[in-house]
């Protein structure tokens, strides 16, 4: 089976990285895409296993170099998917995981267009709410601009590969684990399969050949 990146997109809060991190604990066949950043290491995190932590003027030049499938910046850092990782994972014989936005995950599908887009929706606006922590204290300025950005993301909901309800978690994990599954026995994945079913083919009309000589004696 020929491995295919696995995109998750979803507003913030509807549960793309928790999901991301519960398929990757109880798959084998996964691997993380390890993004790059300039932020600084926040206490705790290690480079190489968190972020793959670079200079402003690093990620510069590897941007210039091509290396990135793609970037942006947020918060006055910036982020991106090298494109040495995903091939790193690929030549792992497993399916690289991506946790980015809808901006990312259009040029990854450009860079690797057998790649699986899921968007992950929640199953109201309340709900939403309540996972980004409610109105309360001083998240309320915080709070608006994400709520705001979801309209803009769910209008390219559609164009996704699959789009799931995130209601309960456990089900959404194993909806999307169900996904994997499909997309891996999908016959353009599987290069291997074409001679089994010639020889298979082979087989079958060798069986009806014998049964009609049979049949004539």
């Amino acid at each position: 089976m020929t491995p295919f990146p696995l995109v998750l997109s979803s507003p913030s809060g509807a549960g793309k990285s928790t999901i991301a991190r519960a398929l990757l604990a109880a798959r084998e066949d996964l691997g993380y895409s390890i993004s790059a950043t300039t932020r600084p290491p926040r206490p705790g995190e290690t480079d190489g296993k968190d972020y793959h932590f670079l200079s402003a003027a690093e990620f510069a030049r590897r941007v210039a170099a091509g290396e990135f499938v793609e970037w942006t910046e947020y918060s006055g850092s910036r982020y991106g998917t090298l494109k040495a990782e995903i091939a790193r994972i690929l030549g792992s014989g497993r399916h690289p995981v991506l946790d980015i936005e809808i901006e990312g995950a259009r040029a990854v599908r450009d860079t690797f267009p057998e790649s699986v887009l899921v968007f992950v929706v929640p199953p109201s606006a309340e709900e939403l709410m309540r996972r980004l922590g409610g109105t309360g204290g001083t998240r309320a300025a915080s709070l608006v601009q994400r709520l705001r950005r979801a309209v803009e993301e769910l209008k390219e909901a559609a164009v996704y590969d699959y789009v799931i309800v995130n209601v309960d978690r456990t089900e959404a994990v194993a909806t999307v684990a169900a996904i994997l599954d499909a997309e891996s026995k999908r016959p353009r994945r599987n290069p291997a399969l074409e001679p089994d079913l010639a020889e298979l083919g082979r087989e079958v009309g060798a069986l009806a050949e014998r049964l009609t000589l049979g049949a004539e004696a």
